[in-house]
């Protein structure tokens, strides 16, 4: 609503409403899918859509979790039910005959009751601790990443000159692209994206920390800052996070082999995918009057933005179908995909020694699609809305464009091959090239479609173990 009711930047047409839900959609999702040229909104139009991102981050809405979590602990936890589980659940044990087992003692009952009174505080200590860590970490990196984004675009002069042809504040650029990229949503204020940034070498390396440290690294970097903190303060809360990931109830903080895992598994992505790019695109038309280091530093920027930011400095329409397919499985893996080489083990109980017995699913669990089939079935019910078009246009209008548009959709990423009247098999002469996303030229039902798919990629984490029901034979 906020987005409707503000003017766009003068001399641009007002979107269209549809357009308008759309980019909201796309901001609060994180995505970045792009129906309307950005250049349109003005700058409190990019504040709103700053604010959007913010609020819709995966690291801001888990840090709001974390602080609400806490009043899940009440600060009188249920002594009676304590005591009562001590009276009327005894320890099974056997009896021998005159062998007298000595019952609890009033002493012994109180001194259990304070070491769980103990135990409860530290955890919410441990709690308190771990919101304000990653409350810090979050404002550390956002303050830090704007100023040194608008130091660049300050000092350097192509950077500031391309801004202001542009009409956009060095201080809107600097926050936007930065709560953008710590996001991951990829929405940057200029049309061609970072297409246009592309020799601006010193920029991309200030925004490739950023990227890594909201998203697929960002459980590997807040345990290794919560280690550091413990080394240094010898805080026992630091030590007991560490100790106990699981009980925090926090989902980005994982145990130790698993941090590690899942940051050499994220550099072996990157690796792989650096190497592939640069061996097929290294003198591609996507890396003309680029230098070498700019090169390595465009390819580098370009594979760790598969996962899952979107931000580009090439044209994905003009590079290798295999770099395309690449990036499409790269969209489509979860952020916190790791190699666990590791055999899962069966859980014991603790008390009794017996294997926990597998809940049963609830129906809704059993009638869950896989993501995988669930976005087969978007691609094809696009395919249903637009097949007019894929037979007029077969060029633009195809099968991996769409699964393209439709898996960075779900992956919140924001990669496009975008649409080129070039490419039209009867040109049409009305027909104007434009710097927003392929579905910018999709009918309303399309563009709806792709609507619902960025809201099931945001809540992916509900549906990923979906499918599980339906077996193949």
């Amino acid at each position: 609503m906020a987005l409707k009711v503000s003017k766009p930047r003068p001399g641009s047409l007002r979107p269209a409403s549809l357009d308008i839900f759309f980019t909201s959609v796309s901001s609060a999702t994180v995505s970045s899918m792009s129906t309307v040229e950005m250049e349109v909104f003005s700058n409190t139009q990019l504040i709103i859509m700053t604010i959007l991102m913010l609020l819709g981050g995966e690291v801001f809405t888990s840090i709001l979790g974390l602080y609400l979590s806490r009043f899940k602990f009440s600060k009188h936890e249920t002594k009676e039910s304590i005591v009562s589980s001590v009276y009327h659940n005894p320890p099974k044990r056997t009896n021998f005959p005159g062998l007298e087992i000595e019952k609890p003692t009033k002493v012994d009952l109180e001194c259990n009751l304070n070491s769980l009174d103990n135990d409860h505080s530290l955890k919410m200590n441990s709690l308190k601790s771990l919101a304000c860590v990653a409350l810090g970490y979050f404002s550390v990196v956002h303050i830090t990443g704007s100023s040194l984004v608008a130091m660049y675009t300050s000092l350097v002069p192509s950077a500031r000159q391309v801004l202001g042809s542009k009409g956009i504040k060095i201080q809107t650029f600097s926050v936007f692209t930065t709560v953008s990229t710590f996001s991951n949503c990829g929405f940057v204020p200029t049309n061609e994206n970072m297409i246009v940034f592309k020799k601006n070498s010193g920029l991309l390396l200030i925004l490739i920390p950023q990227i890594l440290l909201g998203n697929t690294l960002y459980p590997s970097c807040l345990r290794f800052l919560i280690w550091s903190l413990e080394k240094i303060t010898r805080k026992v809360e630091f030590r007991y996070i560490l100790m106990n990931t699981r009980e925090m109830g926090y989902g980005h903080l994982l145990s130790f082999s698993h941090s590690c895992l899942l940051a050499i598994t994220v550099s072996g992505f990157i690796l792989v995918q650096f190497i592939v790019f640069c061996s097929m695109e290294w003198n591609s038309g996507a890396m003309d009057g680029l230098n070498s280091y700019q090169k390595l530093m465009g390819a580098l920027f370009q594979v760790v933005n598969s996962r899952h930011t979107g931000e580009s400095i090439v044209d994905l329409s003009i590079i290798s179908p295999a770099i395309l397919v690449l990036f499409v499985v790269m969209m489509y893996l979860p952020p916190y995909t790791s190699f666990m080489p590791t055999k899962q083990q069966e859980e014991v109980d603790s008390e009794t020694g017996q294997k926990c017995k597998i809940q049963r699913k609830s129906l809704v669990q059993c009638l869950l699609f896989s993501p995988f089939s669930t976005l087969a079935i978007f691609v094809i019910l696009i395919c249903v809305s637009e097949r007019d078009k894929l037979k007029k246009d077969p060029l633009n209008f195809n099968v991996l464009n769409i699964t393209i548009e439709v898996i960075s959709a779900y992956g919140n990423v924001g990669f496009s091959t975008g649409y080129s009247c070039k490419r039209q098999l009867e040109p049409d002469s009305s027909c104007k090239d434009a710097w927003f996303g392929f579905v910018g030229r999709w009918s309303n039902m399309g563009k709806f479609i792709l609507i619902l798919v960025m809201f099931y990629g945001r809540l992916k984490k509900f549906s990923i173990n979906g499918g599980k029901a339906w077996k193949l034979s």
